[in-house]
């Protein structure tokens, strides 16, 4: 029998001759969340799963042991538990469980993926299922992209219209953006706060926290759809965006504005408890604050160098309010520049070398740089891969990725897989663009040791795992792994 398939790679694995039957009524000896864990996605097993203080075991490790006894769990905390119940999920086959012996430890605290909702409004039944997805990879965070200017997918009870108006657009362009073209098709939607609240739990109990972005004081073209008085040109009625890249039009610096997106943040924690809240800041064109009389004045007034500096007193106006909240900043590596709070966590994106520059101003980072993990790419160049934003990301780059620069350890927190959605308006192809890719970076993430080979043999058995489960793998070549091309 095969060795069985793992993903990520275990620290240390053995596993000896032999099969635990399941054919007998589960007996669960648990602490209550992690037994209604197993009930809900592995309602077949049992075993004792028991808190410890292995200090070697940190804060999301385990043993596990599988024999003729049964099955043990110990970690020293429920979220390593968890993490061993993703491991049962993936070693179980219908015969059984194969005996094993496991000791697990994650290399670093922040594991995740990117789900853009804004462009496209993916169905709330799926995002649940992505959610399971990356408990299932041991990937501890959903960055849930809720607001852009193509759409505005969380619901703010204190503006309505930013749902009723801003979470709808006319149509969406067909092909890429550069054509000009148009699908002709209404689309739109938005979540609940209900709703949110019930995923944000449903995560939860799978190991997963759900961090939100509401990307200010750019791409919030849908906003000022809804409240023209947001912009820098009031009477002007925009339409929520319909084309894809970026607008000029941004947030004005007006203080009823500035109340606005505090009030916005105000819901958004009521409804994520996670300790950051995601505020965007890329991209943020300066053409309406220069020509703005209003936002001269602001920079004049607020004794900033000049119109540049905007971008950093918007987000400071910003952290300092989450910060009365008990909550932290994290935003995107444009920040940088703008001298933001050091808690601030940048999310390097631009290049390699912005993990570096982000470090250099001395802040923690989370490496997504889009060479290597932005898996909207193009995975291979068949000509029958789907329409993709460019690029090419193929699977041996992903896992060529070292996250962690040189005596950076333990300021990059880790790293994320980033699923945008300009040309993924389907779960299929969502699903289609993350895997095997994904896979990929749930291991450059977890494990500490990897081994090219070892992944393929594990790869190959996981992605028939997966397609089991109805999931949709880019099968287009076969998924191989070969020396990463780097340039």
């Amino acid at each position: 029998m095969p060795e069985p398939a793992i993903i990520p790679r275990p620290a240390h694995a053995a596993f000896p001759p032999g099969v635990l039957p399941l054919d007998e009524p589960a007996q669960v000896t648990a602490p209550p969340a992690i037994a209604g864990l197993l009930a809900e996605v592995l309602p077949g097993v049992g075993g004792t799963f028991q808190l410890t203080e292995d200090a070697e075991l940190g804060p999301e490790g385990y043993r596990l042991r599988i024999d003729g006894a049964g099955v043990e769990a110990l970690a020293t905390t429920e979220t390593g538990l968890r993490w061993a119940v993703s491991t049962l999920r993936q070693l179980a086959q219908p015969g059984g469980l194969p005996y094993a012996e496991i000791t697990d430890v994650p290399r670093l605290p922040w594991r995740g993926a990117l789900l853009d909702v804004a462009r496209w409004c993916h169905p709330l039944e799926f995002v649940y299922e992505f959610v399971d997805l990356l408990a299932l990879h041991k990937l501890n965070t959903l960055h849930l992209h809720l607001t852009d200017d193509q759409g505005w997918r969380f619901e703010v009870r204190k503006y309505p219209r930013l749902t009723e108006v801003g979470a709808y657009r006319t149509e969406s362009n067909a092909g890429h953006a550069r054509e000009g073209n148009f699908d002709g098709t209404p689309h739109g939607g938005f979540y609940t706060q209900e709703q949110l609240r019930d995923l944000v739990a449903y995560a939860e109990r799978r190991g997963v926290r759900i961090m939100p972005e509401i990307d200010l004081p750019g791409h919030m073209q849908a906003a000022i759809s809804a409240y023209p008085w947001l912009g820098n040109e009031p009477e002007r009625q925009l339409p929520v965006r319909t084309a894809w890249g970026i607008s000029k039009h941004v947030l004005n610096t007006e203080d009823a504005t500035l109340a606005f997106a505090r009030d916005v943040l105000d819901e958004v924690v009521a409804v994520f408890p996670f300790e950051y809240v995601h505020l965007g800041g890329d991209e943020v064109p300066l053409d309406e604050w220069t020509a703005s009389e209003a936002a001269q004045k602001r920079v004049a007034n607020e004794g900033l160098a000049g119109t540049a500096e905007l971008l950093g007193w918007w987000i400071k106006e910003m952290g300092d309010h989450l910060a009365a909240h008990g909550r932290k900043i994290a935003a995107w590596d444009e920040l940088v520049e703008a001298a933001p709070p050091k808690d601030t966590l940048i999310f390097a994106w631009r290049g390699a070398e912005r993990v570096t520059a982000a470090l250099n101003a001395g802040h923690e980072v989370v490496a997504v740089p889009q060479e290597f993990v932005y898996l909207d790419h193009y995975e291979t160049r068949s000509p029958d891969e789907p329409l993709a934003i460019g690029g090419h990301t193929p699977l041996e780059r992903v896992y060529g990725f070292e996250p962690v620069p040189t005596g950076a350890a333990g300021r990059v927190l880790g790293t994320q897989g980033m699923l945008w959605s300009e040309y993924t308006p389907t779960p299929a192809l969502v699903q289609f663009r993350a895997f095997p890719r994904l896979a990929a970076v749930a291991e450059i993430a977890w494990s500490a040791d990897r081994d090219r080979s070892d992944f393929q043999r594990r790869l190959d058995a996981h992605l028939v795992r997966l397609e089991q489960r109805g999931i949709t793998v880019n099968r287009l070549v076969p998924p191989r792994l070969v020396p990463p091309i780097m340039n």
